[in-house]
């Protein structure tokens, strides 16, 4: 058997650990790797390499991707998906491991109804793709938050400052939440549950009060107040706004309200980068051995997943149109320690 395999959407900590095990295991099977660059452009553009163990042994410990990835939808390119399915042919591919979040893995489900042969991986630092407990870079980018989050604190004390902390979370609240928890943050918020500028402000004006000027507040990119509502009008090939700007507009906010020297840090890109945990690596390397063994399997257009720390397959259509947002514990929790 020949397999391709490909990464697209953004990039997190972990996708190399899941190219490495891929490889591992279909060696182990005598099937051939043939890694596609960038994403799905790479099968419209045949930008291929052959992979091999003795290339990807000494890769767990990387951050990013060395197969690079775009944010490329096929199906918004003239006689993109028709060009793909050829380009596939013309590598003489039997299947493909593509690993991304709901948007790479919705362009495999669509191919995989005009005949391509797909297993799905689930990867986003957001932790909200659907049908999967936990999703490998988001332990990373929780770790690199909370370190983030504690340098901030201690300069932020230091000046009596409120800092407010933008993070990544389009539609969940995620790595706001657990960062925010495990870093103790004053206030929490997150896109699952907006509150308004004057909720905001009071709590902070009453910590103010009571000799508390310093305060940390953790946003999620995605959370828009009730009573001020943000657009964007940029959008990338499957349609989602670019986000960003809600940890600027709450300082403005804030300090018009509550009239202590606020400061926004945007985190952005940064908790993206670098090196995976050991835990995203280990469970990078389980969905990848797992990817493979589904293809042996003989078992496609399915997605493995991470269920009760067990993996298990589910069917690429079923996780579509839905995101897997904050639990209700989760949201308890960030209500008992706005403190």
């Amino acid at each position: 058997m020949k397999i391709g395999i490909l990464n697209g959407g953004g990039d997190c900590a972990g996708l190399n650990a899941v190219t490495r095990a891929v490889v591992r295991r279909s060696e182990q099977f005598g099937f051939v790797v043939i890694g596609i660059r960038h994403g799905w452009a790479g099968l419209l553009d045949l930008d291929t390499v052959p992979l091999s163990w003795s290339a990807v042994s000494d890769i767990i410990k990387e951050g990013g991707t060395i197969l690079h990835t775009t944010r490329t939808n096929p199906f918004t390119r003239e006689h993109g998906p028709e060009t793909v399915l050829k380009n596939i042919e013309k590598l003489k591919l039997d299947a493909l491991v593509a690993v991304g979040g709901e948007d790479t893995l919705s362009v495999g489900a669509k191919l995989s109804q005009m005949g391509l042969k797909c297993v799905g991986v689930p990867k986003t630092i957001d932790n909200d793709i659907y049908g999967t407990d936990l999703t490998f870079g988001f332990d990373s980018a929780v770790n690199v938050t909370v370190d983030a989050i504690d340098r901030i604190q201690t300069t932020g004390e230091s000046h009596d400052r409120i800092m407010i902390v933008e993070v990544m979370g389009r539609h969940a609240g995620w790595i706001a939440a657990y960062a925010g928890l495990a870093s103790g943050a004053n206030l929490i918020l997150v896109p699952e549950e907006p509150l308004e500028r004057d909720e905001v402000a009071n709590f902070l004006k009453k910590r103010h009060e009571s000799g508390k000027p310093a305060s940390i507040v953790v946003v999620g990119e995605g959370c828009v107040l009730r009573d001020y509502p943000t657009d964007s009008t940029k959008i990338d090939e499957f349609g989602h706004p670019r986000l960003g700007g809600i940890g600027e507009l709450l300082a403005k906010e804030i300090e018009k309200r509550v009239g202590i020297e606020t400061r926004a840090v945007v985190l952005g890109h940064i908790v993206r980068g670098g090196a995976p945990s050991a835990y995203d690596r280990v469970l990078a390397t389980r969905l990848g051995v797992a990817a493979v063994d589904a293809l042996k399997d003989g078992e496609y257009n399915v997605m493995v997943c991470l269920r009760n720390n067990q993996l298990t397959r589910t069917p690429i259509i079923d996780i579509l149109g839905h995101t897997k947002k904050l639990d209700p514990e989760t949201l308890s929790l960030i209500k008992h320690f706005r403190i």
